[in-house]
C-alpha cells in the first residue's frame, strides 16, 4: 500500500513530501514538476504511478490530489532553460521550484528516481518511487496532467503539430508534422539533432 511506504517517513518527520517530474522525454514543450505534502493520515486508494492511470482517471484524481493535499505546488523549467541545461537539469531546477514554492516547508523530499534536486531540506530518492509512495505518485499525476494541459493549450497556438495528440513526444504523427512544417520555437533542438541529421 501507497501510504504505508510514507508512514515510515511520518513517523521520521513532521512534514513529508513527495516529488516527481513529467515530460522528460518529448520533443517539444517545457517540463514540469510537482510537489505534494498530505497529513499523515490522508489516504487516496486510487492514486498510482500515473503511467498506470488513464487520462480520465488522472483527470479525476488531480481534482481530488488538489482538494486533499495539505500542500502542493506544480512548477516547470522552459524550453530555453531544458536547452542551457539539459533536460535532467532542467528537470532537477523544476523540482527544485516546485518543492520551494509550498507554503508548508518539508523536513524531508521523497523523490522519484534516483538524483537528488537541490532542495534546502533532507531529500530521499525513490527509484520507481511513483509505485511505490503515495505523495510521489500523487505529484506525478499533478505533474502529468499540468503538462498535458499545457500541450494541449499549445496546440491552440501551434494547430499544425497536433500536440494535443501526442503531448510532443516522438511519435509517428509528431515526426510526420515536423517533416512537414519544421521546426516551431517550442520544439527542443538538442532533441532533434538526430532527426535534423537524417534530414540533411
Amino acid at each position: 500500500m501507497l501510504h504505508q511506504f510514507d508512514m515510515d517517513y511520518f513517523k521520521k518527520y513532521t512534514c513529508v513530501c513527495g516529488v516527481d517530474e513529467a515530460g522528460r522525454g518529448p520533443l517539444a514543450g517545457d517540463v514540469y514538476a510537482a510537489a505534494v505534502v498530505f497529513d499523515d493520515d490522508t489516504i487516496i486508494d486510487e492514486v498510482n504511478d500515473s503511467k498506470k492511470l488513464s487520462e480520465k482517471k488522472r483527470e479525476e484524481l488531480f481534482d481530488v490530489i488538489c482538494e486533499k493535499a495539505k500542500d502542493f505546488c506544480i512548477a516547470t523549467a522552459s524550453v530555453d532553460e531544458i536547452e542551457e541545461l539539459n533536460i535532467l537539469g532542467a528537470a532537477m531546477l523544476a523540482m527544485k521550484r516546485a518543492v520551494e514554492g509550498l507554503e508548508y516547508k518539508p523536513d524531508v523530499a521523497l523523490v522519484d528516481g534516483n538524483r537528488k534536486p537541490p532542495v534546502e531540506c533532507e531529500t530521499v530518492t525513490v527509484v520507481k518511487g511513483d509505485a511505490k509512495s503515495q505523495s510521489i505518485a500523487a505529484a506525478s499525476i499533478l505533474a502529468k496532467v499540468a503538462r498535458d494541459r499545457y500541450m494541449k493549450q499549445i496546440a491552440q497556438d501551434y494547430p499544425q503539430y497536433q500536440f494535443d495528440k501526442h503531448k510532443g513526444y516522438g511519435t509517428k504523427l509528431h515526426y510526420e508534422m515536423l517533416d512537414k512544417y519544421g521546426i516551431s520555437e517550442v520544439h527542443r533542438p538538442s532533441f532533434l539533432k538526430k532527426y535534423l541529421a537524417e534530414k540533411k
